[in-house]
């Protein structure tokens, strides 16, 4: 189970927002090999985060300071997180409308060896 200081999400729950987030990530080039941060992000999104990203077969990376996020292929943060970062283009934004109406639409499924193979190859 997975808790913040307004929401409770069960292991099933969290297996299914991961799942949907995975799927972005997927899309955005996530793969084996590829290093992902999570920067500025409440504990909840953090813990959905870095499950999705080892969905994929990619490496969460902390983030501490700048440079860190540079040895990174891409981050995920907030709209407040993504005001103090140097280098806004890398980063998927978990808050905007955009990325919501993609979440919230998404497949919540586990994702399958065919999606992680198709990525894999394309790669």
């Amino acid at each position: 189970m997975a808790t913040a200081a307004d929401c409770e999400l069960t292991a099933a729950e969290l297996d299914r927002w991961s799942n949907r987030l995975a799927r972005m990530l997927l899309q955005l080039g996530a793969r084996p090999g590829t290093r992902i941060v999570i920067a500025d992000t409440p504990r909840l999104e953090s813990i959905v985060s870095r499950l999705a990203i080892t969905k994929t077969g990619a490496t969460p990376v902390p983030f501490a300071t700048e440079t860190n996020s540079a040895r990174a292929d891409f981050g995920i943060t907030t709209k407040a997180g993504l005001a103090r970062l140097t280098d806004p283009s890398r980063w998927l934004v978990l808050d905007e409308r955009s990325t919501l109406r993609q979440y919230l639409t998404g497949s919540d499924a586990p994702l399958t060896d065919a999606e992680l193979h198709r990525v894999r190859k394309a790669s």
